[in-house]
């Protein structure tokens, strides 16, 4: 089971709050109208020692009666599909409500685990109201108040007893996840990696479903390569695709070391391939842009590719040291320099500096640009190393650590990128008092 935690419920009971609490950042934006989270918001949070996707479902809804109702059921039936845990939120100050009931109702019939947790119970007054939320029928039942965290504690608590953290897959071989939006052309190009058709290929997009692991082992070669496989039943095309292909690579790249991002040449980068990218991002994977149909592409000129490879690294600041390569999987164009690229991103995610080769690079790049100032300090670093992690991280020992802006951080990881090469990997730079 994946270990996904969907919050549902109708427009503004403080889904996207109670989202922005858990992941620890304003991601989602929130106002006081309804359907102000008109895309899904993803992101990660830990409690209690395991780790679990969260999923602001959201979804921007028109204020008519039909379309309301059946993108409300539409919502709720990805969330029963794809959700380890399902959070109902309601408003204790508006009371039960009409469409509440209707969630409820559809809720109930899941065999998944169903919280209902009642939000904006800010006082014990609010408390007392709220107490009408046990009619719904629900055996779950917890009262928050998402905006100053009262009463989240003993919610995840609850939750974290279903999820569970599967181990890592053990092995010494380079894992590489094949993601992207449907239909780019993801199992046309394992199927040609491999030789042999080991998905379904069908112009109906969606048709690939849970992970697979396969091994490849050609030209002196050897990798793991995990995509979805597995037909879509036809009656859930018609469904939110956007929804399962997010689902999709949040499964996949949780094995892989680099995440291999495919786009269709004739669309370009959109929304929702910036959505997969930035998850890979946070959760430190190595990335390599593909962009497949290049040969669809007409009328190309001596500069189309560069300016296209500008177009997509422009969309991906200010993480755009990502290798972009331009295949075609059907005219079998380039698709081993992919490999090529996607293997030499792994070494560089490996890639580990002696410290004392770090202190003395270090000298160089602050005495060439020295920090500013904050409020008229000077913040001295007195010497970096890199830890231990399965990524490339580094901290930084220095006098003071918030007299470091943002600017210089960032000075410090490109000088870093250029130095080491750390192209297509997710860099982290601590500060730490000395």
């Amino acid at each position: 089971m994946s270990n996904v935690v969907a919050i549902v419920g109708r427009p503004n009971v403080g889904k996207s709050t109670f989202y922005n609490r858990l992941v620890g950042s304003r991601d989602a934006i929130t106002d006081d109208f309804s359907g102000v989270t008109r895309d899904r918001k993803y992101g990660f949070c830990e409690w209690g020692g395991k780790r679990f996707t969260v999923v602001d479902t959201g979804g921007f809804v028109a204020a008519t009666g039909d379309v309301f109702e059946e993108e409300i059921a539409k919502q709720v039936r990805l969330a029963v599909a794809e959700a380890a845990v399902i959070l109902f939120m309601v408003d204790a100050q508006t009371g039960i409500t009409d469409l509440d009931d209707d969630m409820g109702r559809l809720l109930r019939r899941s065999k998944k685990p169903v919280f209902l947790v009642v939000n904006k119970v800010d006082n014990f007054s609010n408390l007392l109201e709220a107490n009408e939320f046990y009619a719904m029928g629900f055996e779950q039942v917890f009262f928050i108040a998402s905006i100053s965290g009262s009463g989240t504690g003993d919610l995840l608590d609850a939750v974290i007893e279903h999820v569970i953290n599967e181990d890592p897959l053990e092995t010494p071989l380079p894992k590489f996840a094949i993601i992207g939006r449907p239909n780019v052309g993801k199992s046309s190009l394992v199927n040609t990696l491999l030789g042999e058709d080991r998905n379904i290929v069908t112009p109906i997009a969606g048709t690939t479903r849970d992970p697979i692991h396969s091994v490849y082992n050609k030209f002196g070669k050897e990798f793991i390569l995990i995509d979805t496989a597995g037909i879509r039943k036809k009656a859930k095309v018609e469904e939110d695709l956007e929804f399962y292909s997010v689902m999709r690579a949040i499964k996949a790249l949780e094995d892989a070391d680099v995440c291999i991002l495919v786009l269709d040449a004739s669309q370009g980068i959109e929304a929702q391939d910036l959505a997969i990218f930035s998850l890979a991002q946070k959760r430190h994977k190595g990335l390599v842009i593909l962009v497949n149909k290049w040969d669809l592409v007409e009328d190309k000129q001596t500069n189309t590719l560069r300016d296209y490879e500008a177009v997509i690294k422009k969309r991906l600041q200010p993480f755009d040291d990502v290798p972009v390569v331009f295949i075609s999987v059907y005219e079998r164009q380039r698709i081993f320099d992919a490999i090529e690229v996607a293997l030499q991103v792994y070494e560089n995610r490996q890639r580990k500096i002696k410290t004392s080769e770090l202190n003395e690079f270090m000298s160089s790049v602050v005495d060439a640009y020295p920090p500013p100032s904050v409020k008229g300090r000077y913040p001295k670093f007195k010497y970096i190393t890199q830890l231990p992690t399965n990524f490339p991280s580094f901290a930084y020992f220095v006098n003071n650590p918030n007299w470091v802006r943002d600017s210089y951080k960032q000075y410090l990881e490109n000088q870093l990128r250029k130095q080491y090469n750390f192209s297509g990997v997710p860099i982290e730079l601590y500060m730490r008092l000395k």
